[in-house]
């Protein structure tokens, strides 16, 4: 089952590019949508988006690629986190939902009390022993994650989640990019029957964006 025809998906519906389209309908369609794309495509915008339309509730999964000084860092797990929120924030704002309303952190303990809460934000370090049922999960910057992360999260996802892996290949932060696990994973996944790997090419951002990301 394809987005709706009667589903405006937060006015972007009409706006989607041929790529885009690809890309929701298989959120929809497939338990594993897998997007290799640069920045600027709106790849985390167009599935949070998704992920509301389904009611589902929201697991963002990110990589801090300063994982060895996160656990020294000050505060709680929360606030060491917080920072890798923004994606996850400006993607709730562009489909009209407060982020200090929805995400679940113990600064809206109220919110959370009140059930208000649809969406969970924490980094693949603080996972250990998670057990994922019933979620749309994203994970996003999945280029930064090792083989061995990615495995430690994906066998923790049952059948009843939808999984949307975020990443471009061509973006690692990895200090050794050689280490990245999200090209073989895609090579992993990409002929089951129930994963769809797409590509974005138009960057929305504008041409200095555009520009800037063809360097290399």
């Amino acid at each position: 089952m394809p987005l709706p025809k009667d589903n405006l998906l937060f006015g972007y519906a009409e706006k989607l590019t041929d790529e885009q389209r690809e890309y929701v309908d298989s959120m929809f369609d497939n338990q594993l949508t897998i997007v290799n794309s640069k920045s600027g495509t709106g790849k985390t915008t167009l599935a949070v988006a998704v992920a509301r339309v389904l009611q589902m509730d929201l697991l963002y999964v990110f990589s801090p690629v300063e994982e060895d000084s996160l656990g020294f860092s000050p505060g709680s797990i929360e606030q060491k986190e917080e920072k890798y929120f923004q994606p996850l924030k400006d993607a709730l704002v562009e489909i009209n939902e407060h982020p200090d309303k929805v995400i679940a952190l113990e600064d809206n303990i109220e919110n959370v009390k009140n059930g208000n809460t649809w969406v969970e934000a924490k980094s693949h370090v603080f996972a250990r022993g998670t057990n994922i049922k019933d979620k749309f999960v994203i994970v996003d910057e999945v280029q930064n994650f090792t083989k061995s992360e990615l495995r430690k999260l994906l066998t923790r996802v049952h059948d009843d989640c939808k999984v949307v892996l975020i990443g471009h290949t061509g973006q690692i932060d990895l200090d050794r990019p050689q280490d990245s696990g999200f090209a073989p994973y895609i090579e992993h996944f990409k002929k089951k029957d129930y994963c769809n790997v797409v590509n974005l090419s138009w960057n929305f951002r504008g041409r200095l964006a555009t520009d800037a990301d063809n360097l290399i």
